[in-house]
């Protein structure tokens, strides 16, 4: 269905997939467990009671023509990742493909029951799969899909070439580190990052890769869309994926943050494009608007600044330890395993040893190495 436009041979990627550090360039290729952390829809913004609940996923109302879809992947991986859609009166913008099909169908089918109008488009916040695999159903539907101009080459570079691949082979070298791992927490880890990457192997090919079709320049960035006397912005910061935008509503201080969010959980930094300075930038950007700002996160609650605040913190603290254990002349492996989840965030969750912590160390040592 697609042409492998990467130049990536099928020899090199199985090479490549024998390192765990390689392993990180299926770039977004990892699911995540549910969070559960702190109050539930704590936020006196979000309506405690939902306007549709599959399970998997229920959508709620944050404002005025805003509504945000807040997964539950203890009951299903549908959707994974949280999402929503927004409307004026004249049309629609929906925001995030999720995992499958049947996550995306949820979310339209919900927008219909509140409003007429049509979807203007599907917002991919960024390319990874949590957020695209579902774009097919939007397709079929005669939905516009909007993202950054970067993401169709993302996303057949790290998963066309995923669905050609045999899955033994794939796991292979991740079940090899589990025999080999010499002391319990190094195994635990380990069987994580196997869980996670299998996990997405059997989504991904699942999958018909439905690529956007509407490209947003960042260097035209920000777009100003008007739903109909509903004004929002489409905004790029760096910091996740390389590709990742939000969507800010200013009249209502709402803001739909993606991934460059995570709520309740060490941030995801594995990607080939992640840069912990940029997403450190990125943060202090978001902590500087509106004190009452509702943030719909990627992955966990939606929050207010106190989400922010605890983010910037985990990060400072992330490269605070790898700093001194840089100085120290630990190995960038050995310091990554070493790491101990601090008594002050022992209530933040950790998705995977190999999708947080071992890629912000090796990320932070290339970059001290580098100067």
């Amino acid at each position: 269905m697609f042409q492998n436009r990467g130049g990536v041979s099928r020899r090199q990627f199985l090479k490549d997939a024998g390192q765990l550090g390689a392993a990180y360039t299926m770039a977004g290729a990892l699911p995540f467990p549910a969070v559960t952390l702190g109050k539930m829809f704590g936020n006196p913004r979000v309506a405690q009671t939902p306007i549709a609940d599959a399970g998997f996923a229920s959508v709620r109302k944050i404002g005025e023509g805003l509504y945000a879809t807040i997964s539950d992947t203890s009951k299903g991986r549908t959707t994974i990742c949280n999402g929503g859609f927004l409307f004026g009166k004249d049309a629609a913008l929906l925001v995030e493909g999720f995992a499958t099909p049947d996550g995306a169908a949820f979310q339209l089918n919900t927008l219909r029951k509140v409003s007429s109008a049509p979807a203007a488009g599907a917002l991919d916040t960024h390319y990874h799969y949590d957020h695209t695999l579902g774009n097919a159903y939007y397709a079929g539907n005669g939905i516009q899909l909007w993202a950054h101009a970067e993401v169709p080459t993302r996303m057949v570079e790290s998963y066309a070439m995923l669905q050609r691949t045999d899955r033994s082979a794939f796991v292979a070298p991740m079940e090899k580190r589990i025999a080999d791992a010499k002391t319990e927490s190094s195994k635990q880890h380990a069987e994580g990052n196997l869980m996670m990457f299998g996990g997405v192997f059997d989504l991904v090919n699942k999958a018909a890769l439905t690529l956007p079709n509407r490209l947003l320049d960042p260097g035209k960035l920000p777009l100003s869309v008007d739903l109909g006397h509903f004004p929002v912005v489409i905004e790029s910061y760096p910091g996740h994926s390389g590709t990742d935008l939000v969507i800010r509503v200013p009249e209502q201080r709402v803001v739909y943050a993606g991934d460059l969010l995570f709520s309740g959980a060490y941030p995801v930094t594995f990607d080939p494009k992640c840069t912990i300075s940029g997403w450190r930038d990125t943060l202090k950007t978001f902590s500087t608007w509106d004190k009452d700002t509702l943030f719909v996160p990627g992955h966990g609650q939606p929050c207010g600044q106190e989400g922010i605040q605890v983010l910037r913190e985990v990060l400072d603290e992330l490269v605070g330890t790898a700093d001194k254990m840089y100085k120290a002349g630990v190995p960038v492996t050995e310091a990554a395993e070493r790491y101990v989840v601090p008594e002050k965030f022992k209530g933040v969750a950790v998705f995977a040893w190999g999708l947080s912590i071992t890629p912000t160390f090796s990320k932070l040592y290339a970059e001290w190495g580098g100067k």
